[in-house]
């Protein structure tokens, strides 16, 4: 194994990107010596993402094969894909969906002698243990848990309305039932494909948790031996901006607005907003953000939040782009390296969190 901090990041699309960026950003607070990244194909219309990556001090990396046609377009690699491989002691999959379960079988398995882990996102379900920022982080297993899954930005947001709107007061026997409505962008403003002339309504393919959401979410927090009763439901809007999710989460104590907003207010990956469209709350991560990225990892519109019958707490929140995919993938592989003190070091986020949008 490697005895350097080596980050390699596989993918440079809508999380790889701005990841690979974070990571060359924070290394020195994190304690990595050096970020590399894959990318599969020789694109011109991708050299100057490519080439800011390298300005920022990331590595290229890239198949045998392809060396030629990167060189061609003036990128120059630092390493082939096998060697790459073998010098991380950490691996981030940010591949398409299916891609990284694909990797696993193709590359990662042979190199689990070789690397402390891997790590991809949320639609690899069955990669390795579902993790999620401040939700379980207590689940991780050392020697263990060497593939872990960044559950799905959405699925993040379910679960820390779940964590601090009903588990907060009483643990998981205060919730009855938790049922969720995820409007999703139809996508991301980098994208040039995939977009929807009009709203566009998911199947319920799951018999007991609806889509994949609630499904994930109770995977997640079941490392921690709850067994939730939680359902969701998908629809995608014809808007590049902002998942929204409405949320109806019935809880057993009696409880009001005041005090779910101080528990709100307590939970620091819990942004609260006045701002009632997605547009306006992008906006401000655009301004704000580390690279337009919100790491929160829900922003809730406050005049939205109501409690009926002192016990069904209903709302709205935004799904900040992919922040708060980043900020987990980030802590993941910065427990992998630094297990024992990995809290003290990714504190160095703290400064991109916002209280209010």
């Amino acid at each position: 194994m490697s005895s350097s901090a080596v980050v390699h990041v596989i993918g440079t699309g809508t999380i790889g990107e701005p990841l690979i960026g974070l990571l060359t950003s924070m290394k020195d607070p994190l304690g990595i010596d050096e970020v590399t990244f894959h990318k599969r194909t020789p694109l011109l219309t991708d050299r100057s993402k490519v080439k800011d990556l390298l300005r920022r001090g990331a590595k290229l990396c890239v198949d045998k094969s392809a060396v030629k046609g990167f060189q061609d377009l003036g990128m120059e690699p630092s390493f082939e894909t096998v060697e790459a491989l073998k010098r991380a002691a950490v691996v981030i999959d940010c591949t398409p969906s299916g891609v990284g379960t694909s990797n696993k079988q193709e590359y990662y398995d042979k190199f689990t002698s070789d690397t402390l882990g891997f790590i991809a996102q949320g639609s690899e379900f069955g990669f390795g243990k579902p993790y999620a920022r401040g939700v379980n982080d207590q689940a991780l297993e050392r020697g263990k848990d060497q593939f872990i899954q960044v559950v799905s930005c959405n699925t993040h947001n379910l679960s820390v309305l779940l964590e601090t709107l009903a588990l907060a007061d009483g643990g998981p026997e205060n919730l009855v039932d938790g049922r969720f409505v995820c409007m999703r962008r139809a996508n991301d403003i980098s994208q040039d494909g995939g977009f929807v002339p009009a709203p566009q309504v998911g199947s319920h393919k799951d018999a007991r948790f609806g889509t994949h959401h609630a499904r994930d979410a109770w995977h997640l927090f079941n490392t921690l031996g709850h067994d939730l009763n939680i359902f969701s439901s998908a629809i995608k809007l014809n808007s590049q901006y902002m998942h929204t999710i409405f949320f109806d989460i019935k809880v057993k104590n009696p409880t009001n607005k005041e005090a779910l907003l101080e528990k709100v207010n307590a939970n620091d990956r819990v942004a609260i907003t006045y701002k009632n469209s997605a547009n306006s709350v992008f906006s401000y991560g655009r301004d704000h953000g580390h690279f337009g990225r919100i790491l929160n990892v829900t922003v809730l519109p406050v005049g939205s939040l109501t409690v009926r019958n002192d016990n069904e707490v209903v709302g709205y929140c935004f799904t900040p782009q992919d922040g708060n995919s980043l900020l987990s993938s980030v802590s993941a592989a910065t427990w992998l390296l630094y297990p024992d003190t990995y809290e003290d070091r990714i504190q160095c986020l703290k400064d991109f969190f916002t209280d209010e949008v």
